[in-house]
């Protein structure tokens, strides 16, 4: 009996799930709270990738913004080491024997494709790829 008083008196003395609540108060709401939205699993692929179609190719790199085209126009240094631009193009070379005739202070002519959404650690210019080159 003693025990069951200690707790009642417990509770009455403001020690209960409502502490703190001016009497005539009332009581904190409690609500569950929704479970938090699953992370996709591994297995799903990124939406961004194309799927495939029967009788298509497919590729995970988007099409080029134009097509060929053709820029004349002396190279300079970028703001970041090996960085090169021609106007606002920035010179991205797939075969390293292009890259060799490119030099800062050229006055060249490149054919290439430009490629707006390409990363880059340059920090500058429209990724031009550059599939030939030529001194002027």
């Amino acid at each position: 009996m003693t025990l069951v008083a200690l707790s009642i008196a417990g509770c009455a003395n403001g020690a209960g799930p409502d502490a703190g609540v001016p009497a005539g108060a009332p009581a904190a709401e409690t609500s569950a709270s929704a479970p938090a939205p699953s992370a996709p699993s591994a297995s799903a692929p990124p939406a961004s990738v194309p799927s495939a179609v029967p009788g298509e190719e497919s590729s995970a790199k988007p099409p080029a913004a134009s097509g060929s085209r053709t820029i004349s126009g002396k190279i300079t240094a970028g703001v970041e080491p090996n960085c090169l631009l021609l106007g606002d193009n920035l010179l991205v070379f797939d075969q390293e024997s292009l890259r060799t005739k490119a030099k800062v202070g050229a006055t060249v002519t490149v054919t290439g494709r430009s490629e707006a959404g390409m990363m880059s650690t340059c920090q500058q210019g429209t990724p031009f790829i550059v599939t030939a080159i030529r001194a002027k």
